[in-house]
């Protein structure tokens, strides 16, 4: 029986057609039996915080592109819990949203590293029957999540890592190139 809940990943298998998702790793903020909401975790910009907000000093933090869906939003993960007033439980230690002011307050006295929190422009997006019948169709494995694997990883590698050491017999997608018709 398939069971999708909050705080899973969901890793896209190698070949599925869709640019935003190629090697994706998504976080399952939010599911419920109408929608599904994630963020991708594993595609960064160039474009940090203190781009985005100029006339604030927040330093470097990068920006990742969450998904397809309201590019124009920002979202953030974090490990801070009820530092953050309004935050919501992820999963074990991982935590979505909360007062910007009070992250903005805590990044400007130097309270917050890059491993305890992760900006995101827009987010993924699934309608009710929709993530349900892709897993079927086997356009994505589910795993379960940690907040290490979260926060630590950045780049495109952490696909492939979770396919290394959480899916062995999935290691083969590891070195697949994009268009396995051209090996």
């Amino acid at each position: 029986m398939l069971i999708i809940k909050q705080g899973q990943l969901l890793i896209s298998e190698p070949s599925l057609n869709d640019p935003a998702f190629f090697k994706s790793v998504v976080l399952l903020i939010h599911h419920t039996k109408e929608e599904s909401i994630g963020l991708v975790l594993n595609n960064p910009t160039k474009i940090t915080l203190n781009k985005v907000l100029k006339n604030i000093p927040l330093g470097d933090f990068p920006i990742y592109i969450g998904g397809p869906v309201a590019n124009d939003s920002i979202h953030f993960i974090h490990t801070l819990g009820k530092i953050v007033p309004g935050s919501r439980k992820i999963t074990n230690g991982l935590y979505f949203g909360g007062e910007f002011e009070k992250i903005i307050e805590l990044i400007s006295k130097d309270k917050i590293s890059k491993h305890q929190i992760r900006f995101f422009s827009g987010y993924a997006g699934w309608n009710a029957k929709q993530l349900k019948k892709e897993i079927k169709d086997k356009d994505w494995i589910i795993e379960k999540s940690d907040k290490e694997i979260c926060m630590k990883y950045s780049s495109k590698e952490l696909w492939s890592t979770i396919i290394r050491t959480k899916k062995k017999k999935y290691a083969i997608w590891a070195n697949m190139p994009k268009d396995p018709s051209m090996n």
